[in-house]
């Protein structure tokens, strides 16, 4: 599978250490409301496809469901079937870290908190290589 997962904060440098990597990559938000592999959809698969806004991809999705067993076998599901469509050029997720620090008291943002966690436990077991990406610097983490 041709899938590569870059995982940070705010602002840690992970945009800039894709776009080093991949300077010619075609790069898609995820719509809010729409399937994850919708986004991917859109592009050549022979091309390197960065796909970035998962956080509010996730936020959206939680709005409009209250099962999040259903929304995470969903996702699993759609991430299996992105990495077989990309063989010939990588397609690169960036993901959040949101869950270091305080923990949120509206229980909204702490289940968007478990969520993202999932997601990008699941987009990290699917993924050929995974990149954590701390104030510029990118460390390998699998792969």
């Amino acid at each position: 599978m041709a899938v590569q997962l870059f995982l940070g904060g705010a602002r840690a440098g992970k945009r800039d250490a894709v776009a080093a990597r991949w300077p010619h990559a075609h790069w898609q938000s995820l719509v809010p409301g729409e399937a994850l592999a919708d986004g991917a959809a859109r592009v050549q698969t022979d091309r390197p496809t960065v796909l970035y806004g998962v956080l509010e991809w996730l936020e959206d999705a939680l709005a409009h469901s209250d099962d999040d067993d259903a929304l995470r076998r969903r996702w699993q599901v759609e991430l299996d079937a992105l990495g077989a469509q990309f063989n010939a050029a990588p397609l690169i997720i960036i993901g959040h870290e949101i869950g270091r620090g305080i923990v949120p008291i509206e229980s909204d943002q702490r289940r968007l908190r478990d969520m993202n966690g999932w997601f990008n436990q699941d987009a990290a077991a699917c993924a050929e290589r995974v990149w954590q990406v701390r104030h510029g610097l990118v460390m390998a983490l699998k792969g």
